[in-house]
């Protein structure tokens, strides 16, 4: 399969109506998932259609699957004025429990996206202690990432870090990937024993520039400008080990081919359409329906991808497939 760029036309719109879908779950056998900021989740219906899950609390914001079928949500309650912890959902009971909701003494204002690895471990990061979620766009270094293990034990894993966003594992769970919202840029971690990680290194190219001011995100740019906006989001590997990355701000998704060169997937410079893609997915038999969220847009997007996703946790876990 060879990695190439797909037109706006093959995309198709599903799940309208739904607010502010920062991220989407895909199965192999054909369901969806998105986090829907009137609820928890919505499950997205076979005919396009979707359902709510949950109530409202804050802004759910990326999601992960356990094996048991219920929901890691990352709570990026900054966005509302509201506490940001780290839940678990679960679909069949209504149960949205705190898993983590302070560290250190300081109640979590901003988790952003969960990932779940083999052992079980519960990897989120935390984009800022701002007030407001783009004061943090400045460039300020109060991001990190923390871990809850699968004991129970929870640790701050990594700091200093830009307005943290998206994570992602590689195939081998050797190396925890990360995108910095603010530095436009993807760095990774080696993964240690105990669930710890090593000193981080970037990953490929800078995506694009940043301005390090405070930025309004409602801002309407012309496409020539927006097209070089570097803010990343979300990420997943495909299955040939390219790194997907969402640009919000340039109405773009990017890959990171193994050989660190970048190469533009999905490109809308109106913003007609591709609004502000936020995360990635891929589900179906063969992993190859994409799924891309979208926080601007009431819609979740979906069409044929070029080259099958990487199998993800949820994907493998004999209770779900």
């Amino acid at each position: 399969m060879t990695l190439r760029r797909i037109e706006l036309h093959a995309f198709r719109k599903i799940a309208q109506g739904i607010a502010r879908a920062e991220d989407v779950v895909a199965l192999r056998d054909g369901r969806v998932f998105a986090s829907h900021h009137d609820g928890a989740v919505a499950e997205i219906t076979p005919n396009g259609d979707f359902r709510v899950l949950g109530s409202k609390f804050g802004a759910p914001n990326g999601i992960a699957m356990d094996a048991q079928g219920r929901f890691v949500i990352a709570n990026f309650g900054i966005y509302d004025g509201a506490p940001g912890p780290l839940e678990l959902f679960d679909p069949r009971t209504g149960a949205r429990t705190v898993l983590v909701g302070e560290i250190g003494g300081r109640k979590l204002t901003s988790c952003n996206y969960p990932v779940i690895d083999r052992a079980g471990n519960i990897w989120c990061s935390h984009s800022t202690f701002a007030a407001t979620w783009p004061e943090a766009l400045d460039r300020r270094t109060d991001g990190f990432i923390f871990v809850l293990r699968s004991d129970g034990s929870t640790d701050i894993a990594a700091t200093g870090l830009r307005f943290p966003n998206g994570l992602a594992l590689d195939a081998a769970e050797r190396h925890l990937y990360v995108t910095q919202t603010s530095n436009a840029d993807v760095l990774r971690f080696p993964i240690l024993p105990g669930a710890k990680l090593g000193p981080s290194e970037r990953y490929g190219p800078r995506l694009g520039f940043v301005t390090g001011m405070k930025t309004n995100p409602d801002l309407k740019l012309p496409g020539f400008i927006t097209r070089f906006l570097g803010y990343t989001d979300g990420l997943a590997f495909d299955a040939e080990g390219n790194l997907w990355v969402t640009l919000p701000a340039a109405h773009m998704i990017a890959a990171i081919t193994p050989a660190g060169r970048k190469v533009v997937i999905a490109h809308d410079p109106s913003g007609t359409l591709i609004r502000g893609p936020s995360n990635i997915a891929w589900g179906g038999p063969d992993l190859m329906d994409l799924y891309i969220a979208d926080l601007r847009a009431d819609y979740v997007l979906t069409t044929r991808s070029p080259v099958a996703g990487m199998p993800m946790y949820h994907q493998w876990a004999p209770y779900l497939n």
